[in-house]
């Protein structure tokens, strides 16, 4: 490739650092796109023939069609994907392929080939991200009026509706998405015809390879064409949250799996056994979700690492953009995928969950909130009298609601009968009628809508 500078070969430790090909084989799509949009911008501005350019993209069909088939061969002496398939291409149709780099550099190649890549790994998270929240939606519906504890410090703090849960995890895709349709939005740029750093003196039309690419536009400045890696960086960071969220829900079904807990159950399809105990049911799909979130954060540690300390324009440290951000977008993929069939499978213990929303007292908040509203005692008052009284309830040995209402005037003697209405965990849910609260018509009302919603970008 450089054989005109240099007289001798690379050693082999060179070309073993150096060479790309492992990773950015899987650029091969977009590198041929791109490479097709330039021959044609190139012809049509009369830098190369019609013929020649004709020549090319019959070419560099075939070149796709190997690599599909798994005919190709890709050699790592060759590098990179680049020119690897300049290489072929120069098997196929002769000196005509040695036109097709006219006006363009593989800094600006290789920006072009990752910006097309990132954009269809985040077409894919938006669609995956989407039958997530669908199967989410779905149980929500089913589970509206669900009464499961709801935890804080991962103690029982207040009934909630598994439904309820389930929503909050159909929020936080929801912007998870608008994340990545930010990053897709930015990076929908265009850097082909930026050259090695500083444009090319040729009449080239940045605009029609733009177009032909599907971008807004060509980036306007060509140092910062070839040398940002933000729009990696950025996606990322998007994988990187969404990931964090499919983490939580993960570490939440594998702590209600558990026999101790045994909030819900998974069915053969997403648990493994144990090599020694026959009777373990191990949660391996989410422990494995969780596990992954590792690689997505480390993927965006490591480029912005990589990044931190680079000049303008092309470093060769920037090779190391794509290994690691493959991998991450294939774990989180995978992720995602895994947690809606967890969703799809899993199976509330819907009794057990009800006992469970009743444990720790979690009713006493309305009990705070029936003195606040029936015998006008500021909150603070009713926090300290109701505190009282769950330590009563403690030191005899008896849940909140089976409590005596003499027990309870002896410290607030101004309660009534109509006090104890209030501490079972279905009324508890059903008075949290605020918008967003878990009441089970609120959760109905929200899933149907997300449902609609949902439906409504399928079509």
């Amino acid at each position: 490739m450089w054989g005109g500078r240099f007289s001798e070969r690379p050693d082999a430790i060179m070309e073993e650092i150096n060479a790309s090909i492992d990773v950015d084989r899987h650029l091969y799509a977009q590198d041929i796109a791109a490479s097709k949009a330039h021959a044609a911008m190139l012809a049509a501005q009369g830098i190369i023939s019609a013929e020649d350019a004709n020549g090319i993209g019959q070419g560099l069909d075939t070149v796709l069609s190997e690599i599909r088939k798994g005919t190709f061969d890709f050699k790592r002496s060759l590098e990179d994907i680049h020119m690897n398939v300049e290489s072929r291409l120069a098997e196929l149709i002769g000196p005509a392929a040695g036109r097709l780099h006219t006006a363009r550099s593989r800094n600006d190649q290789v920006a072009t080939d990752f910006r097309l890549y990132v954009r269809d790994a985040i077409d894919e998270f938006d669609a995956a991200l989407a039958a997530f929240q669908r199967a989410l939606v779905k149980r929500a519906i089913e589970h509206a009026g669900t009464v499961m504890p709801g935890f804080t410090h991962l103690q029982t703090a207040q009934p909630v509706t598994f439904g309820h849960h389930l929503l909050a995890y159909v929020e936080m895709a929801a912007r998870d998405r608008g994340r990545f349709a930010d990053a897709r939005r930015r990076l929908n740029e265009s850097p082909l015809g930026a050259a090695a750093l500083a444009g090319t003196s040729f009449p080239i039309d940045r605009e029609a390879t733009a177009e032909a690419l599907g971008f807004e536009r060509p980036m306007a400045n060509s140092l910062d064409a070839v040398s940002d890696r933000d729009f990696v960086l950025e996606t990322l960071s998007a994988a990187a949250i969404t990931a964090v969220h499919l983490s939580r829900f993960a570490e939440e079904i594998v702590v209600w799996t558990s026999p101790l807990v045994g909030l819900v159950r998974l069915s053969d399809k997403f648990t493994t056994g144990s090599s020694i105990m026959p009777q373990k049911r191990n949660p391996d799909a989410a422990e494995l979700v969780r596990a992954k979130t590792g690689r997505v954060i480390g993927a965006l540690t490591a480029l912005l690492i990589v990044m931190k300390g680079l000049p303008l324009a092309y470093q060769k440290d920037m090779q190391e953009d794509k290994e690691g951000a493959i991998e991450a977008f294939a774990a989180l993929s995978l992720a995602i995928r895994a947690m809606t069939g967890m969703v799809e499978d899993l199976v509330p213990d819907e009794a057990r969950m009800k006992l469970a929303a009743g444990d720790g007292y979690a009713t006493a908040t309305d009990l705070a909130d029936w003195l606040v509203r029936t015998l006008n005692m500021p909150f603070r008052d009713a926090h300290h009298v109701t505190g009282r009284i769950v330590a009563r309830a403690a030191k005899d040995g008896v849940a909140l609601h089976q409590l005596s209402l003499q027990a309870m005037q002896e410290i607030e003697p101004r309660i009534t009968a109509e006090a104890l209405r209030v501490l079972s965990v279905e009324a508890s849910v059903q008075s949290r009628t605020s918008f967003g609260g878990t009441a089970p018509d609120n959760v109905a009302s929200q899933a149907q809508a997300w449902a609609k919603r949902l439906e409504s970008e399928r079509k």
